[in-house]
């Protein structure tokens, strides 16, 4: 059921899910599947969490949020824990492009056409780039952490800074990755991504979560939006339920898909946890945040082809506190075509242009600086499309912009983080369960489960603790109702 704001909750529940991203949505299917009583409670107007989109000019324009691509394992994803019609619309893009002053190369993003450019363009030995490929797909989360992905590539490309930024910079825009961040970040990640190539969601993004909730719905998830959680109920080391406002929300289990260490330090609160703990949850950094530009093509009007996602650098080489520093000489444009979304009424065009940056750049300027900042922005980022559409101003009807402010408006994540956690987010996520009872965290952590699809597996993976839970919950209740009755 979806219940309006002004909706008295009047019952209680096996699951509330605290945030509507992927991961709380896809936990919160698969539990209703599982049969539970599930109640997901979003504090924005729509859900989604990053997964986002928006409408400008009384919807003459509608801009996705999140860079468009993830891995042809968000198909699997899809396929089995929401339902084949979702899973039917994500399909591959085709062309991706890298364009920086060490190179200019056009790829499928496959393992094959990476393997090809990687031995004919670079000209690697083919056996050490299979080397490479097996060493990264065999990393799991249980290995040695103290390589780095600087170590990683100098152990298989040494001294190849190029080969570095050809195989490290879209990751980089993909979970906020930096050479010093434990290889695992890396290899899980482009392994997911090399598999198959790039894929998106036909339709945009606004179709995909309308589907979603469609889906929910169905199988009888109670949907509650405009309702910010403050704080979680926990009772002698044990979840109880949630307070939205002044109304108390009972359930067996509570599972955040908020910020990590918010959910921890604000809406659970230190004393309900270990000195230790807290004291690793402290240390948890927060991931980078990111800019965009948008922009809409005027009604009617075309852009040429130039390809799906074009990774583009002024910078000589690569360097990853160059693609945060606040004077951009990195950027993505993520190219939407009409035929990705085939069921708008009118067709249309739009650019939207990604860069990683630093939340303080942002944060700590002044309303005039930042308005200022924001238009030189703009400014620059049309400036810089017009390599590839030299008439762009022509075209283009409309213009916003989005910075790592902008994200902690809407989305809630400290310091505006585009990316969730750094890696050592993931253990203390995965371990909030054995602080609190009945207390779960899932959603973009430790940079692995970041993404559209690591997300949503993420949401997978602690919907299946939860159940293990629920059920030894349930078997012992049955046991001391056992001992009562004799």
């Amino acid at each position: 059921m979806l219940l309006k704001r002004k909706d008295k909750v009047t019952k209680d529940y096996d699951v509330i899910i605290i945030g509507s991203g992927l991961a709380g949505m896809t936990a919160a299917n698969r539990l209703a599947k599982n049969g539970r009583s599930v109640l997901l409670l979003e504090a924005h107007n729509k859900l989604g969490g990053f997964a986002t989109w928006f409408y400008r000019a009384n919807k003459k324009h509608v801009f996705d949020v999140s860079l468009h691509g993830f891995p042809f394992g968000m198909k699997k994803t899809c396929r089995k824990y929401w339902n084949k019609k979702i899973a039917d619309h994500i399909v591959q893009l085709e062309d991706v492009r890298f364009i920086n002053p060490q190179y200019s190369i056009q790829s499928k993003f496959t393992r094959e056409d990476f393997t090809d450019k990687l031995v004919n363009e670079f000209k690697v030995e083919l056996e050490t780039v299979n080397d490479f490929y097996d060493f990264i797909e065999n990393m799991n989360f249980y290995d040695d952490q103290s390589m780095t992905n600087r170590d990683l590539f100098e152990k298989f490309f040494p001294g190849r800074i190029d080969i570095v930024r050809f195989l490290m910079e879209p990751i980089v825009y993909a979970n906020g990755s930096t050479l010093d961040d434990p290889a695992i970040t890396y290899g899980i990640v482009f392994s997911n991504f090399m598999s198959r190539g790039v894929y998106t969601f036909k339709g945009g993004t606004d179709h995909l979560i309308k589907m979603m909730q469609e889906e929910l719905l169905s199988n009888d998830v109670d949907i509650k939006k405009l309702s910010k959680i403050d704080k979680i109920v926990i009772e002698n080391g044990i979840a109880k339920g949630v307070m939205l406002k002044d109304q108390y929300i009972k359930s067996k289990v509570v599972l955040s898909n908020a910020n990590l260490r918010s959910t921890i330090l604000n809406m659970a609160g230190e004393n309900h946890f270990s000195p230790n703990f807290i004291e690793k949850t402290k240390a948890v950094r927060m991931n980078s945040s990111s800019c965009q530009v948008y922009m809409a093509i005027k009604p009617q009007m075309k852009i040429p082809y130039i390809g799906d996602l074009v990774f583009t650098s002024t910078h000589p080489t690569f360097d990853t506190n160059a693609l945060l520093d606040f004077k951009i000489t990195s950027r993505t444009f993520s190219v939407y075509y009409p035929e990705g979304r085939p069921y708008d009424e009118e067709p249309r065009y739009s650019i939207v242009s990604s860069t990683n940056s630093h939340f303080s750049d942002w944060n700590d300027l002044d309303e005039d600086t930042y308005k200022k900042e924001k238009q030189i922005m703009i400014d620059e980022t049309i400036e810089s499309l017009k390599k590839f559409i030299p008439d762009i101003i022509e075209r283009i009807d409309y213009v916003d912009a989005a910075t790592p402010r902008t994200v902690k408006k809407y989305v809630h994540h400290e310091g505006g983080s585009s990316f969730g956690t750094k890696f050592e987010g993931l253990e203390v996520s995965m371990n909030l369960h054995k602080q609190v009872k009945g207390l779960f965290h899932a959603g973009s952590v430790g940079i692995i489960m970041s993404g559209w699809l690591g997300a949503a597996n993420y949401g997978v993976i602690q919907s299946n603790e939860i159940e293990s839970y629920l059920y030894e919950l349930e078997k012992n209740n049955v046991m001391d109702e056992g001992q009562i009755h004799v």
